[in-house]
């Protein structure tokens, strides 16, 4: 039976990747070393993390004022030390668009020393879609401003990035980098944990505009953007097999054709389970047609006791944690950059199946 993981992360890799590691988990390049048991000091390691980081530039087009950090943390991390770098003493502008941007507020509003002002929030329709933000609402002297770009939860994602004005973007980009043609330069940070994308878990990206560095180090060295970057994401040992993972990620991806050609595959696949959902006359998807994510796509059926027979019939069939989350429930099918088309196929043909036998009661 073939499986199909569609977890929203830790999350499927591509199998060539696997594959890759796989042969060379005991002896990398002729080392007779695993990449785990390599000092991150080495010349060998320096090449996977140089290389690693020059194919992500490439990948999303990195301008040279950008510095591209390797760090530990997950996004969780980044909600506290964001605020710490570039908010004491100002104001901090976040748009709520559900879990993952509330528990960046929660974590800003701790800091003390920043102001924390939400201007927009779809908390009114229960986080179903995207809340407009334009320059009038962006106070101009704020630190940033603060967006989800995909909600992995509610499965909302901003297909457009809002004009702030002179105001840095930060963006949580953890469930959508490398899958949607967002420009580097319209942000001032983006980070990412990359157990959706981009590799394991324990591995967080960062890339940060060179003005927003600090000038002054902060209390905490490990917390300390300037000081990451100063030391080229060595500062402490990073996450060296993560790391290693990314770089193998990062080549598979220039073979799907960059960014522009998984996008395109992504938005097929998305695509095929929405028109499905949208001709069914039991499964609905509780989001905005505009704001719907194509990574993360939330359904139900209105019946909870058709949602648990649904799930049950799906995992019996080799589709894994297809459940929606907790807060949500129903299902949710997680198309990241290395789901198969297959697999949402298999899902429709399921959905389909099972709809026919609840026809009429």
């Amino acid at each position: 039976m073939t499986v199909y993981n569609f977890s929203a992360g830790p999350a499927i890799l591509p199998k060539s990747v696997l594959k890759k590691a796989q042969e060379e988990l005991l002896d990398y390049q002729g080392s007779q070393l695993s990449v785990m048991e390599m000092s991150h000091r080495s010349s060998l390691y320096e090449s996977i993390i140089n290389e690693a980081e020059q194919r992500l530039r490439q990948l999303m087009a990195i301008p040279e004022n950008y510095h591209v950090l390797f760090l530990q943390g997950g996004a969780s991390l980044q909600f506290s030390m964001l605020p710490l770098n570039l908010a004491k003493g100002k104001k901090a502008l976040y748009v709520n668009t559900g879990a993952w941007a509330k528990k960046a507020i929660e974590a800003a509003q701790a800091i003390e020393g920043v102001e924390v002002e939400v201007i927009a929030s779809s908390k009114d329709q229960n986080f179903n879609y995207v809340p407009k933000t334009t320059r009038d609402m962006v106070d101009q002297d704020a630190a940033y401003l603060h967006i989800t770009t995909n909600e992995t939860i509610g499965g909302i994602a901003f297909n457009e990035i809002p004009d702030a004005g002179d105001v840095p973007i930060v963006a949580d980009m953890s469930s959508n980098i490398l899958s949607n043609d967002y420009k580097v330069t319209d942000f001032g940070v983006i980070y990412a944990g990359a157990q959706k994308n981009i590799g394991p878990s324990g591995l967080t990206v960062v890339i940060i505009r060179d003005d927003l560095l600090n000038d002054e180090p902060i209390f905490a060295p490990m917390l300390d953007y300037r000081i990451h970057a100063e030391n080229k994401s060595m500062y402490n040992t990073p996450a060296t097999y993560g790391i290693y993972i990314a770089k193998l990620v990062f080549e598979w991806l220039e073979e799907q054709g960059g960014v522009a050609g998984i996008l395109a595959k992504n938005q097929e696949k998305a695509q095929l389970l929405y028109d499905a959902i949208d001709a069914s006359d039991i499964f609905t998807s509780p989001v905005a047609k505009e704001d719907r994510s194509i990574n993360n796509i939330p359904f139900v059926t209105g019946n909870d006791d058709w949602d648990k027979e649904f799930n049950k019939r799906a995992l019996e069939a080799g589709m894994l944690n297809l459940k929606g989350h907790r807060s949500v429930g129903g299902m949710r099918a997680s198309l990241y950059n290395a789901f198969p088309k297959e697999g949402v196929e298999a899902l429709v043909a399921l959905m389909q199946k099972f709809e026919e036998e609840k026809a009429g009661k």
